[in-house]
């Protein structure tokens, strides 16, 4: 088995939403994924996406973009982006999802001796600033949805199981330091975290960071040059 990512496709199948208005890297560049993932990824593979999936407001219109990623090869995982309004009650979105396409919420999902677990995320606290009343609410809330899923994941692990976590948001500031986030994620020792929501040459962001023992990967598709960044797991687990 491998492992890819890429996070941010921002589909719009049934949506007239074009995203080469912001750049000339987003100019054909579902047909560009759509090419490497066909040439790189096998059928039992995984390919993880954290997040901003598709433009669509409901269920209904978000299945053309379903079936786009459902004649791709591999296994996807799937978990919610501040831009996927699709994205309904769990047991509603995985009656609707095709076969193949897997959404993580608050749980654990085991393929194989690869489990994948994570949540969305939101803004984290900035040294300096404080949050919006708002702001520091989700936060917070996200810490607990964090805690849930990785409780899920610690009683499903088993010897020689690869472990992803999956955020949208980046899970740490722009000094990449510590918050409740990162510790939770950290002190679960997992074999990496997959994150997306940044954009663009302008967000000085890097593509991985290391703290903790953990790297951490930005899997934004413009970022990646449209191509899925392969995952690096162990030997045994390969």
């Amino acid at each position: 088995m491998k492992v890819y990512a890429i996070s941010d496709l921002h589909l719009s199948g049934s949506c007239d939403k074009p995203m080469d208005i912001f750049g000339g890297e987003w100019k054909d560049y579902v047909e560009k994924i759509a090419a490497d993932w066909r040439a790189r990824v096998g059928e039992g593979d995984v390919v993880l996406l954290p997040g901003d999936l598709s433009w669509a407001m409901n269920l209904e219109q978000a299945k053309t973009d379903f079936e786009f990623l459902a004649e791709l090869p591999g296994s996807k995982v799937i978990i919610r982006g501040n831009h996927d309004y699709w994205w309904n009650s769990l047991s509603k979105l995985r009656s609707a999802l095709p076969s193949g396409i897997y959404p993580v919420q608050n749980d654990v999902l085991r393929l194989g001796n690869l489990l994948v677990c994570g949540t969305r995320g939101w803004t984290v606290p900035e040294s300096g600033k404080t949050l919006s009343a708002e702001d520091k609410k989700i936060y917070l809330r996200e810490v607990e949805r964090m805690k849930l899923t990785l409780s899920a994941m610690a009683k499903e692990r088993k010897d020689g199981d690869a472990v992803a976590v999956m955020t949208h948001y980046p899970p740490f500031n722009s000094r990449r330091e510590s918050n409740e986030l990162t510790e939770l994620i950290e002190s679960a020792k997992p074999d990496f975290a997959v994150y997306g929501h940044l954009h663009g040459k302008d967000s000085r962001a890097d593509l991985v960071v290391s703290r903790g023992g953990v790297d951490y990967y930005l899997t934004s598709c413009d970022l990646l040059k449209n191509t899925l960044l392969q995952l690096p797991l162990s030997a045994e687990r390969d």
